[in-house]
């Protein structure tokens, strides 16, 4: 067995966004050369998410709206964590419900996925560049 590492850096140039990553990941398993194994993508800063879904606009609007209605961004004084002189708690908050990563099976050396499931990177903080690890793991 096998494993490979690599990151990749994303400075969404907004406060939030979404970015399908199907395709970087695809690139990292093939260059990773495992054919039969798992791929975890994890997004490494906690105001960042890593996540499976259809790559359609309106959904992605849907998330948006849903997202600010859970955790609206202001006003800002009414966050405890924004008291620390950070303006960002409803980005963390928005980040635990879209999770932190996805694994997902590879077999024939492609992602296993089913209908209309994509990888996404989702930024609720942005501004400034975040990580994304890229671990996987098999023969």
């Amino acid at each position: 067995m096998k494993s490979f590492t690599e990151y990749l850096t994303f400075n969404i140039q907004s406060r939030r966004g979404f970015v399908n990553i199907t395709h970087d990941v695809q690139k990292i398993i093939q260059k990773s050369g495992v054919k039969d194994g798992i791929c975890l993508v994890n997004a490494m800063h906690i105001t960042a998410s890593v996540f499976i879904n259809d790559d359609e606009i309106g959904l992605h609007q849907d998330y948006e709206k849903w997202l600010e209605d859970l955790a609206p961004h202001e006003p800002i004084s009414k966050y405890e964590h924004n008291k620390t002189g950070e303006d960002n708690a409803d980005a963390h908050l928005k980040r635990q419900i879209m999770g932190r990563e996805v694994v997902v099976a590879i077999t024939n050396g492609q992602l296993d996925f089913g209908p209309w499931e994509q990888v996404f990177y989702g930024e609720f903080d942005g501004l400034r560049p975040k990580r994304v690890l890229v671990k996987i793991i098999g023969e």
